[in-house]
């Protein structure tokens, strides 16, 4: 690799111009793919209006509606009925859609949730969606500046705001970036390789669970979960007959990381709430992940923070168990998850 001095004089300035260009070009598709989910969420709702006022269509209707479209496009979590139901409050909060082209389609799902729900006012709620627009401003400044009363100290005067999108370092660009909403509308999402390589190997632990006749019986892969405003996804759910619990397995290829039990109990804490029945005993947690023998000290600290039953299983290194010792027996042991892993990875 050359060094600076052996450098044509003017590559930093061509470097420069080419990130720049780069930027740009990232930011300008991703907004244009963000601006046509959210008129599509738009036009969704419209439907579901106009349904609801000339048949009569109720919320039976729409969940019935969501599950269709759900097993239509199984990666896309932004099609619950939850989701169905805000676009319906969406379409009918923004009737014109000449508006929501301009600027309410710029910002990310979850700013219009936050306006949606924060700001019943639709001149003051079109004025903080221009103010979005023109100073980039994340989800937590946008929800701390309508508390703040913001438009009322600032005036109501729109044609100040520019409608054009925030340099790419802004908070707003950022947002776009990273909205999940997004990620589902194109059938991509971060790590994709990683992400097919988990898709392959819950495909196989699955199989494996269930072959091993010893009380698994299955539930459900990709099971959504609503917790507050966030919607999330087990990998698998499972119902051990012999335990009388729910067993939750999460699989991660990528090294172990202490975020990841922290999830697992989010889960476990939610499929408590929502499947367990009174007389069943407390979800099991189940930790697949890809990693290095040394991070299983990581592993024990991380696990030492929750009292929920959980498993964590390297592709390296030994199985970590929270698990009380009675139940141990019934669960896969080390070596068949290990073994197992190791076969599905190479597949």
């Amino acid at each position: 690799m050359p060094d600076q001095d052996s450098l044509p004089p003017d590559y930093l300035e061509l470097l420069a111009n080419l990130r720049a260009r780069i930027a740009g070009e990232r930011l300008r598709i991703v907004a244009s793919a963000n601006s046509a989910m959210v008129l599509l969420y738009w036009d969704i709702g419209q439907l579901i209006l106009q349904r609801q006022a000339t048949q009569g269509w109720g919320t039976k209707v729409i969940d019935r509606l969501a599950q269709d479209l759900q097993r239509a496009f199984p990666t896309m979590t932004g099609l619950s009925p939850r989701n169905l139901k805000y676009m319906r409050q969406f379409a009918e909060s923004w009737p014109d859609r000449e508006i929501v082209q301009q600027p309410v389609a710029q910002l990310p799902w979850s700013h219009n949730l936050i306006l949606l729900q924060a700001v019943a006012d639709p001149t003051t709620r079109l004025w903080y969606a221009h103010k979005v627009v023109a100073e980039g401003w994340s989800r937590a400044v946008l929800t701390h500046q309508i508390e703040r009363q913001l438009h009322l100290r600032e005036g109501r005067a729109l044609s100040n705001f520019e409608r054009t999108l925030p340099e790419p370092d802004s908070d707003l660009a950022t947002q776009v970036f990273k909205d999940p909403y997004l990620f589902d509308f194109l059938g991509t999402i971060d790590a994709r390789r990683e992400r097919e390589l988990e898709t392959a190997l819950v495909d196989h632990v699955q199989r494996f669970l269930l072959e091993l006749g010893s009380g698994f019986a299955f539930v459900g892969r990709q099971v959504r979960l609503t917790v507050g405003d966030a919607e999330l996804s087990a990998d698998l759910l499972f119902y051990h007959l012999k335990l009388r619990s729910y067993v939750v397995v999460e699989l991660k290829a990528v090294p172990f990381e202490p975020g990841f039990t922290g999830t697992l109990s989010v889960y476990l804490a939610a499929v408590d709430a929502q499947l367990r029945h009174p007389s069943d005993n407390p979800s099991i947690g189940l930790l697949l992940v890809r990693d290095p023998a040394k991070n299983r000290l990581m592993v024990e600290y991380a696990l030492q923070g929750t009292n929920r039953p959980i498993g964590v299983a390297s592709w390296t290194a030994q199985l970590t168990r929270t698990l009380p010792d009675e139940l141990r027996p019934s669960l896969p042991s080390v070596e068949e998850l290990e073994l197992e892993l190791a076969k599905g990875s190479a597949t």
